[in-house]
């Protein structure tokens, strides 16, 4: 948008309060530089509960639950990150405004050019939705290279308990954020689980993680006595 000389008048930002820190880091010099280039700062936006600020995690830990994805579904996205946004629009007073006067928002949504499949909202009395990264064929790919070209990070955002996380991004998760790691099991733990077995779905991070840890001793020498290996002429 910058680039194309489009201003837009709000950039929000939904946290789920579940996000990496690297996540939080981004979003503050994501807002740093769209100030420094004439742009608005970043709201951050939260869901809240009975008048103050709920995450997806104490949402999850107070119903007993995991995030809806882990049972296919996907209200927790609609509930954490556009319903907040759309609350704080309702009384934003720029698009009171707007909607005042007979107009509609246009709501600029983020999906790049792999992703046209998601592309499917539809027009509605308040907003016109708008992908720019889809109209200018720009995916995911050459959205990190101008983040690069401007000096922006690239963290990819997810909540550190996102179901859909691969297993290669939990072992990571557990090394570089153990103490993350802990609470997303401790997650899985207080839930009251029938119809799947954790946040792997058909498996539980637990398992998975404990797993990967009796492996490592197992391979480890730690404690094992030194024996002389003999390539080497003596």
């Amino acid at each position: 948008m910058y680039r194309s000389g489009v201003k837009p008048d709000l950039i929000l930002f939904a946290d789920t309060g579940g996000e990496r820190p690297e996540t939080y880091e981004a979003v503050a010099l994501v807002s740093e530089w769209c100030v420094g280039h004439g742009l608005p700062s970043v709201i951050i936006v939260k869901k809240t509960y009975k008048g103050g600020p709920e995450s997806l995690e104490s949402n999850c830990l107070r119903m007993k639950m995991l995030p809806s994805i882990a049972y296919g579904y996907k209200s927790c996205s609609l509930k954490f990150k556009a319903e907040p946004q759309n609350k704080f629009c309702n009384s934003w007073q720029p698009a009171i405004d707007c909607w005042k006067s007979g107009s509609k928002c246009l709501k600029a949504i983020g999906y790049d050019a792999s992703e046209e499949r998601r592309a499917h909202i539809k027009d509605d009395e308040k907003y016109q939705y708008w992908y720019p990264l889809i109209e200018c064929l720009l995916d995911r790919d050459d959205c990190v290279e101008i983040c690069k070209s401007e000096g922006l990070p690239t963290a990819k955002s997810s909540c550190f308990f996102c179901p859909s996380m691969k297993k290669h991004e939990i072992l990571a998760l557990k090394r570089e954020h153990p103490d993350l790691a802990a609470r997303a099991i401790a997650m899985e733990e207080n839930a009251e689980l029938t119809s799947i077995k954790g946040l792997g779905r058909n498996y539980a991070w637990k398992d998975f993680l404990k797993s990967d840890d009796d492996q490592m001793r197992l391979f480890s020498d730690a404690g094992a006595p030194e024996i002389p290996c003999g390539c080497y002429d003596g």
